[in-house]
């Protein structure tokens, strides 16, 4: 006899419960977050550019000659009593070409450091660690000692730097990707070689300096925005501004690079694309921006340190704010190192450093700092 199950038993051959349905509200809850970040970001890049407006004006009121915030203002909006005016002069010629130089030095620092430590994955990783400012170093030095600085009305020394920089990039590029592919342990350790070659070579060519051609290195060494000429702010500007572009195409896969590289690749990034692309474009930034300014650290790792405290570690934020962010510090350094002493100058370099160094001893005491958070 055959016995049929009645309505309430199950047998194993009935179809499993249906999932319950997602509400429609998840999906609105993700549209609400999405424009949640959106006004986030508007917010945080609103008040960085307000900030960076406030520090090109305050800054701009100091120097040798302290001008009041009427002068200043009077001058900025072209209100004063002819173009011979003493304030006139002192912003338009003087100190506005070196704020704007300071904020396209820090900006290109700050967005290439932060590029930098997602793609490494290394947190002290700055646009130095590739070896390219010792080549731009190498190639300045070179020039001044075949007395050649002076060459190409007046642009020869980030002529030779640029050329130099340029070198160690292809030679760095060449050793790190020997095997057709570009391990970043390989990159790190080629930037160290290339760095330790070109440091040793400098050091013999400013050992048969003369007393003059040797202060110009140092002083070149321990970073400059000294008299900026509007090619070169033309310039540096337009490096700056391709660069942010591309480094924001590539937001996305540095927030995922920034996990690991074997995440980031079974997620569909193309990791060897995103890797050269962030080199190329920080060696060439790197280059461009020594070979006018010289040597200034710190810039390139702290600001990026501090822009992921305030706002996270989401590089679609990260990088403009970093940018941001590097341009107000060189600013307000430039401006104490111009002031201090007036009317001698202090080497920019050595106010960043004053201010980089007690800001890591103060993450490594208080130890509340992840890089990844």
């Amino acid at each position: 006899m055959i016995v049929h199950p009645t309505p309430s038993q199950t047998t194993l051959s009935d179809p499993p419960a249906m999932a319950t349905p997602v509400p429609s509200r998840t999906y609105e809850d993700v549209a609400s977050l999405q424009a949640l970040r959106a006004r986030r970001w508007y917010v945080v890049m609103g008040v960085m550019i307000l900030l960076t407006c406030g520090a090109m004006v305050g800054c701009l009121q100091f120097g040798a000659h302290r001008l009041t915030m009427a002068e200043t203002w009077s001058a900025l909006t072209f209100s004063s009593a002819g173009t011979e005016n003493v304030a006139n002069v002192i912003i338009w010629d003087i100190r506005f070409p070196r704020i704007l130089m300071g904020l396209f030095v820090g900006a290109s620092l700050a967005i290439t450091g932060a590029a930098l430590q997602a793609l490494v994955r290394n947190p002290l990783a700055d646009p130095y660690v590739l070896g390219i400012s010792s080549g731009a170093a190498l190639g300045a030095t070179i020039g001044l000692a075949l007395g050649l600085g002076a060459i190409v009305g007046g642009f020869g020394l980030p002529l030779f730097a640029f050329i130099g920089g340029g070198l160690s990039i292809v030679l760095v590029y060449g050793i790190a990707a020997s095997q057709g592919q570009l391990p970043m342990h390989q990159l790190l350790l080629a930037g160290v070689i290339v760095n330790a070659v070109c440091s040793a070579l400098m050091m013999f060519v400013t050992s048969i300096l003369n007393p003059a051609s040797l202060y110009r290195v140092v002083l070149w060494l321990m970073g400059t925005l000294n008299a900026p000429s509007i090619p070169i702010l033309i310039g540096i500007g337009v490096c700056l501004l391709i660069a942010i572009v591309l480094f924001l195409r590539e937001s996305q896969a540095l927030n995922l690079l920034a996990i690991g590289e074997d995440a980031a690749r079974s997620l569909g990034v193309d990791s060897v694309r995103v890797q050269r692309t962030v080199f190329l474009v920080s060696a060439v930034l790197t280059g461009a921006v020594v070979s006018v300014s010289g040597m200034i650290g710190f810039v390139g790792m702290v600001i990026p340190h501090l822009v992921r405290i305030l706002c996270g570690a989401d590089h679609r934020l990260l990088l403009p704010v970093s940018a941001l962010g590097g341009g107000i510090l060189l600013m307000v350094a430039d401006t104490v190192a111009r002031t201090v002493v007036a009317p001698a100058e202090i080497p920019v370099g050595v106010i960043t450093a004053l201010i980089g160094g007690p800001f890591f001893i103060y993450l490594l005491m208080t130890r509340k700092y992840r890089f990844f958070a």
